[in-house]
């Protein structure tokens, strides 16, 4: 800290050039810290079930491979359940591909799992009266302007009439809220009875696709988790049960690696990141050759100036960096409250500050060493000379 005021001087040099540096560095590490939030809720996704009082049970092999209704019973029988619901993703999309939204079918009991779903008894009761009935979150029915009462037509792109027909109606009897703010994502989505689906559909009839388990004590859950599976074990549909955070999270994954992506993503930015902040650190050292060698001339070693250019590097990079880091806990926060646990989304902890603040010092040594090395090189006769 002796020297700090040389580098920030140094570094202010031009002032304008330095900010714009700094930008760009911001920008690198909100990404950073934006991609490496959802990496890391991925790959702690179902490292754990202890704590929560609601599981998801799916197919060992895949989420697309659907699980037989009979072991329904069998799960309810297992000491500490609640109670077990059950849906199949539909798929279904409304008078055109570009309207997409979540739609599945559902057991009766669904709203008695799911229980941060409110609708009104007396739509709940429709819902459960009516063959072909469907309740939608609120927020989907205020995109489309849907009332309870009108039909709701959906072109399947998965599941298709015992008719060979791809257009399915229903009932809308129902609009359920979502309290917590940070689940209102899940108002976005529309159910409609599994029994009518079942009834209907072309293949797949007395298949599920996951159930969902309600548990009495939460410190149980990775006992009755893995009580779950064994009921399955060494079958045809062995299961695997998480919890829902590890389902989306495996969900999403269906489509995508997203490790791969996060990482490839990355290399690009910090890759065009080093060369851009390269260049402006050889260009602050050749501009400053005279200043480096009257340093040199007052009694500064070559250690010395190495070092001073080194900390100039660094602090260029760090004040960006965790300027763009805290921007990115702030738009974490805020991209959690909106979309909840439909996907998966980690706070910008510890883990991903040590890796950003590692990075940080890293890039910084990296675009600062050859400038650095030139200065501790230099000669004074030739420096003061402008040769």
């Amino acid at each position: 800290m002796k020297y700090f005021h040389l580098v920030w001087s140094a570094l202010m040099r031009r002032r304008t050039r330095t900010i714009l540096t700094m930008a760009s560095v911001l920008a690198a590490f909100l990404l950073f810290g934006l991609l490496d939030s959802v990496r890391t809720a991925f790959a702690d996704a179902g490292k754990t079930v202890v704590g929560v009082d609601r599981l998801v049970t799916v197919s060992k092999l895949s989420f697309t491979v659907q699980l037989p209704l009979s072991l329904q019973a069998r799960i309810a029988q297992v000491p500490g359940v609640s109670e077990v619901g059950y849906a199949s993703w539909f798929g279904g999309v409304y008078q055109d591909p570009k309207n997409f939204f979540p739609n599945f079918a559902v057991s009766d009991n669904y709203f008695n799992v799911i229980t941060e779903m409110k609708l009104p008894p007396d739509q709940l009761q429709a819902f459960r009266d009516t063959r072909t009935g469907a309740v939608v979150g609120a927020d989907l029915a205020r995109r489309f302007g849907w009332k309870v009462g009108q039909q709701i037509p959906l072109n399947a792109t998965i599941w298709p009439q015992k008719d060979g027909s791809n257009a399915w109606t229903f009932d809308l009897v129902g609009i359920f809220h979502v309290d917590d703010p940070k689940l209102k994502n899940e108002e976005d989505q529309l159910l409609f009875h599994w029994k009518y689906f079942d009834e209907a559909r072309q293949f797949g009839n007395g298949m599920v696709g996951w159930y969902n388990v309600k548990i009495a004590d939460p410190a149980q859950a990775d006992r009755i988790a893995h009580a779950i599976d064994a009921i399955s074990a060494n079958s045809d549909h062995e299961t695997k049960t998480e919890t829902e955070n590890a389902f989306n999270a495996g969900f999403v994954s269906q489509f995508a690696n997203i490790g791969l992506i996060v990482t490839a993503i990355m290399a690009a930015v910090f890759f065009t990141l080093i060369l851009l902040t390269g260049n402006t650190m050889a260009q602050a050292v050749r501009e400053r050759i005279p200043e480096l060698a009257v340093l040199k001339t007052i009694g500064f070693s070559n250690r010395s100036v190495l070092l001073l250019v080194l900390a100039e590097s660094v602090l260029l990079v760090l004040i960006g960096g965790v300027a763009g880091m805290l921007l990115a806990a702030l738009v974490v926060g805020g991209v959690k409250a909106k979309v909840g646990a439909a996907f998966p989304i980690a706070d910008v902890d510890h883990r991903i500050w040590l890796s950003g603040i590692a990075l940080m010092i890293v890039i910084g040594l990296v675009v600062g060493v050859l400038p650095a090395l030139r200065g501790m090189r230099l000669k004074i006769v030739d420096a003061l000379a402008g040769r």
